[in-house]
């Protein structure tokens, strides 16, 4: 029987669906056995977590400077302005500071991955490692989830440090002064809020690598092979980080 295009193509996601999640386990599994790979989670954390520090920054700081600005627009006729910094942090803790520091992670970091292990792939290079017994998952994926589910909610907290800079920077020129700012985030935030804004990063870590590897240890057609490979994992790295949030933002709903 002949499968129409749409048929190949569902048939096709749920595959590679599968494989995400059954490479995810592997590599999660393979965390607590020996050998660690030591020296190559250190470069891993050095490549995908210090690398990714001066564009989570800038994305933070003038997202929180757009926001604080919008607020402050909308309220000031209201005469309440004081509760803007309460807004920028739930605003950014909560939602926009884990998503927008793991799509830029996912576009540089994703693609990174996805480029270097499909390199791997086509020169051969992976085969000769498994010539020599080497466990592919234990010694390419597993570093790379440790060291992504290390820097991920850390550069998410960076990134809400520094919006919440930036939101004060531009509430201090309609004269709130920093202790109005910071009171109020105890009006708006709650300890789940906090909770939430570290699971999501740490979710949106695991997906984003094993999205990545999984595409990268797929990869075939020579050097145009992995440059399609790239920005397909970046593309569906990015989707899936907004459709797991809607999903994580249900799930915390339930328990307010």
């Amino acid at each position: 029987m002949r499968l129409s295009r749409i048929d190949r193509a569902a048939l096709r996601f749920f595959a590679d669906l599968q494989g995400v999640f059954l490479l995810g386990w592997q590599a999660f599994h393979r965390i607590f056995q020996r050998p660690r790979y030591y020296r190559d989670f250190a470069i891993q954390f050095d490549k995908l977590g210090f690398g990714s520090i001066t564009i989570c920054f800038l994305t933070g700081l003038f997202t929180g400077m757009v926001m604080a600005l919008q607020f402050l627009i909308q309220l000031k006729p209201f005469a309440a302005t004081s509760y803007v910094g309460g807004m920028v942090a739930v605003t950014m803790i909560k939602e926009l500071g884990p998503v927008l520091s793991s799509l830029m992670v996912a576009g540089r970091v994703g693609s990174a991955i996805t480029a270097e292990l499909g390199t791997m792939i086509v020169t051969e290079q992976v085969d000769a490692m498994r010539v020599e017994g080497t466990d592919i998952i234990q010694r390419l994926v597993t570093p790379r989830l440790k060291a992504m589910l290390l820097a991920m909610p850390l550069l998410a907290v960076m990134t809400d440090a520094v919006s919440l800079l930036g939101g004060y920077l531009m509430a201090a020129g309609y004269g709130i002064s920093p202790t109005l700012y910071l009171s109020s985030f105890t009006q708006f935030l709650f300890p789940l809020d906090y909770v939430e804004g570290l699971v999501k990063p740490l979710a949106f870590g695991g997906l984003i690598t094993m999205i990545a590897c999984y595409t990268g240890l797929n990869t075939g057609g020579g050097a145009e092979g992995v440059g399609a490979a790239a920005k397909r994992a970046v593309v569906i790295s990015s989707v899936s980080v907004l459709m797991v949030d809607f999903f994580l933002a249900k799930i915390f709903v339930v328990f307010r």
